[in-house]
Formats: C-alpha cells, sequence, structure tokens
C-alpha cells in the first residue's frame, strides 16, 4: 500500500463552532513523507504545524494545537473532524491552509470534509504507507470513570461505550464497536453529528466557546430530548460521533494504527493521553509498512488516480 495525498487543490468555507470566526481552508497536495502540516496564513510569517500527539494543548470540547511564536500562542482549534476525514481516506500528505483560528465546524459531521476530498481526487504516491502497530497493552484513566486503551489486533478496531444520564440516551445505543475501514466509516459513523446541551450555551459562551453553534451544524439538547426538527440522523449518533472523534484524534499520532482501541467515557483530552502514553513507552509499538504483504487496513479505491 502506497501513500497517498489528494490530486488537486480544493477550497472550502465556513464559521467555526466555538469562536464563530469565519475561515477560508485550502487542502493542497503535498509530496510523499511530508504527512499532515496546517499552516497559518493569516499571520506573517506563515505558522506551520507538524501533526503530533504534542501539538494537542487544549481539549476542551475539542481538539486544539498549539504552538508557540516568540511571546504568543498561535491556535487551530476542532481540527478533529478534519483529521477524522483524513484517517477515513487515508491520506498521508497534505498541507491545510488556514485564515483563521479554527476550522470550520460545516454541518457537524465529517461528511464535507469527505466530500472535499473526492472531489479533489486521492493520488497514490511512490513510498510505501507506515502504520504504527501497537505491540502491547496500554491504557490511561482520569477521575471521572473514563478510560482508553490500545490492543494489539491485526486491524483497527475501535469500541466506545458512553454513559449520559439524560431523556436523550435512553433509546440510543450506549456502546459501539465499528471495525475500521473506509466503507465502514462511511457507512457507519462519517456523518454522524457533534451533539451538546442547550442549558450549556450560555457557560460556553461566558468562555468564549460555541459562538458559532447552531441546529444547522449540531444536535441540540434541551431536558425533553433532541431538540432538532429534523431529529437524529441515525438513532445511535451520539456514540457513532464519539468514534468518528476518536478516529480523528488517534491520528495525531502522524499514522494509522494497527491494533484495537477501547474506551468508556473518554473525549479529546483521554484520547490524547492514551496517545502520549503510546508514544512515550518504544516497546508497545512497532513502525510497519506491510511491504509485500496485504495490510490489515481497507481503504476504499474510488477516484484514486494512479
Amino acid at each position: 500500500m502506497r501513500q497517498k495525498t489528494i490530486a488537486n487543490t480544493i477550497k472550502a468555507k465556513g464559521v467555526g463552532l466555538h469562536t464563530g470566526h469565519e475561515a477560508v481552508l485550502t487542502l493542497i497536495p503535498a509530496p510523499e513523507n511530508t504527512g499532515i502540516i496546517f499552516r497559518r496564513i493569516d499571520i506573517n510569517p506563515v505558522v506551520e504545524f507538524i501533526i503530533s500527539p504534542e501539538l494537542v494543548r487544549e481539549t476542551v470540547l475539542c481538539t486544539t494545537i498549539i504552538k508557540n511564536v516568540g511571546n504568543k500562542q498561535v491556535k487551530i482549534a476542532t481540527i478533529e473532524h478534519l483529521m477524522s476525514a483524513l484517517a477515513s481516506t487515508g491520506i498521508d500528505n497534505l498541507f491545510i491552509d488556514i485564515t483563521s483560528d479554527e476550522v470550520p465546524i460545516m454541518d457537524g459531521s465529517a461528511s464535507h470534509f469527505i466530500f472535499l476530498l473526492q472531489s479533489a481526487g486521492i493520488k497514490k504516491q511512490k513510498s510505501p504507507k507506515s502504520f504504527i502497530r501497537i505491540l502491547k497493552p496500554i491504557s490511561v484513566t482520569n477521575d471521572k470513570g473514563g478510560s482508553a486503551s490500545f490492543k494489539p489486533y491485526e486491524g483497527f478496531r475501535l469500541t466506545f461505550s458512553i454513559n449520559f444520564d439524560h431523556v436523550a440516551f435512553e433509546n440510543t445505543a450506549k456502546e459501539m464497536t465499528l471495525d475500521f475501514s473506509s466503507i465502514a466509516y462511511f457507512k457507519e459513523v462519517s456523518r454522524a453529528r457533534t451533539f451538546g446541551f442547550i442549558d450549556d450555551i450560555e457557560k460556553l459562551k461566558a468562555q468564549n466557546l460555541g459562538l458559532g453553534a447552531g441546529l444547522h451544524n449540531a444536535i441540540g439538547l434541551d431536558e425533553k430530548g433532541v431538540v432538532n426538527p429534523e431529529g437524529l440522523r441515525d438513532k445511535d449518533e451520539f456514540v457513532r460521533h464519539k468514534i468518528l472523534d476518536a478516529v480523528g484524534d488517534l491520528f495525531m499520532a502522524g499514522n494509522a494504527i494497527v491494533g484495537e482501541f477501547i474506551a468508556h467515557k473518554s473525549g479529546h483530552s483521554l484520547n490524547n493521553q492514551l496517545l502520549r502514553a503510546l508514544i512515550a513507552d518504544k516497546s508497545s509499538y512497532e513502525i510497519v509498512d506491510y511491504k509485500g504483504q496485504r495490510p490489515p487496513i481497507k481503504y476504499g479505491s474510488s477516484k484514486i488516480l494512479p
């Protein structure tokens, strides 16, 4: 399996979920072995972020990467849905230029980003694709009963369980397992939207969060249930979105993971802590490219150019 980028540059414009700032997002093909690089092009000189777990320094309601430049911090917030889309399509190398401090939320899922990538065309490159293969169990927990762990597994399997004491969750799945492939991801989780509680909006706004949120880009919940007139896209949309987030958070490792991910009441913070624990223990993983073998993760082949 070879590395991939996109065939053509493509742009999108939208509003950040938390900042409310409008941003133009430009996805640009990158040479092999470049990796995924975000660039704040509204700053002079341009600030580059080469993805890694250590770049994630804020995890309140979203994944935010931060870089110190001189005496100030430069941020890009809410990158997880775009990262999830990149992971699902098998993109290894890409420049992501952005004109603001938050990735546009689009419809609150990964589907618009997948549409952008497929519209640009996905192009194979010459160098082999590398994977992070889990060699032994590793786990992290928090003081709220949350946990996240990796185990060896020949493929990429994600099991996520949630526990919300709210009427909207009474008739929805509390746990889901996804044996990852592009097709499974597109079908099962790509359209699952982010969600939040209406009562929390004023609190969020007081913290300068949720300023761009609305029922057009998120599932709103009040004391009676789902507020959105159209309802849920799937009765299990909540846990499906948690898996969507996890796929994006884990792709901050820079390579696709071959292993099993199991999480309970996890979020962006625990997902990142698990990645950091993995990278810190060199005996817990290896980098492999499966030369001469069929990799255990399947990516869709539609619109891939030779």
